[in-house]
């Protein structure tokens, strides 16, 4: 791809072309509005005929990079620009308000923060509800909060960022977690996040 008359994007600072990103079996390909689509698929063919991989290009999926009235022109053409050939219909370009998941994060344009986590949080809320049926101590909680509410919610929030309404019904939950469903905490949150020096778990 590199080696390729495939043009990419050019980043402000960066020595080389942005192209495509690989990360195990994911392949993550930038290509301007003048770079072909059928070159593209020329090269990964070639590549896999090489190396005896195999290309599924039938989960191939396309965001619009541009301004608004380029992306909507986009998809209703399937042509990156009027010149182009058209994107095969099989293929699946991403509407304004869609989001397309690349490992672990997902993107689009006009993508609604909140509702990408939503799964995630109704995940949390299952976890939770059923760990609270064993009665845990409040050593326990303090453990299946890391483990439930951290290893659900780190990796996403380091790539993808976590929206301050999500951030606060997380809290929530947690605290309402703790106290096992009490009215009124015996003591406050900060307290609770102290060391345990300081009375906190």
């Amino acid at each position: 791809l590199r080696a390729s008359n495939l043009r990419g994007c050019n980043i402000p600072g960066a020595t080389e072309r942005l192209i495509a990103t690989l990360f195990a079996d994911d392949t993550t390909t930038f290509l301007r509005k003048d770079d072909s689509y059928a070159d593209l698929m020329q090269i990964l063919d070639t590549w896999c005929a090489a190396s005896g991989a195999k290309f599924n290009k039938d989960k191939t999926e396309i965001i619009p990079i541009g301004l608004p009235e380029y992306r909507s022109e986009f998809l209703h053409t399937r042509k990156p620009t009027p010149d182009s050939e058209p994107i095969p219909d099989h293929i699946h370009i991403a509407k304004d308000g869609e989001a397309i998941r690349i490992l672990g994060a997902w993107h689009g344009n006009d993508v609604n923060e909140t509702q990408i986590w939503t799964p995630t949080i109704d995940k949390v809320e299952a976890a939770l509800t059923r760990w609270e049926l064993r009665k845990p101590t409040m050593a326990g909680r303090k453990h299946i909060v890391q483990m439930v509410v951290g290893g659900m919610t780190q990796y996403k929030a380091k790539v993808q960022g976590m929206p301050k309404q999500i951030e606060d019904a997380l809290a929530k939950r947690v605290r309402k977690f703790m106290w096992a469903d009490k009215t009124q905490a015996p003591v406050n949150t900060q307290t609770l996040h102290a060391p345990v020096s300081r009375g906190g778990l």
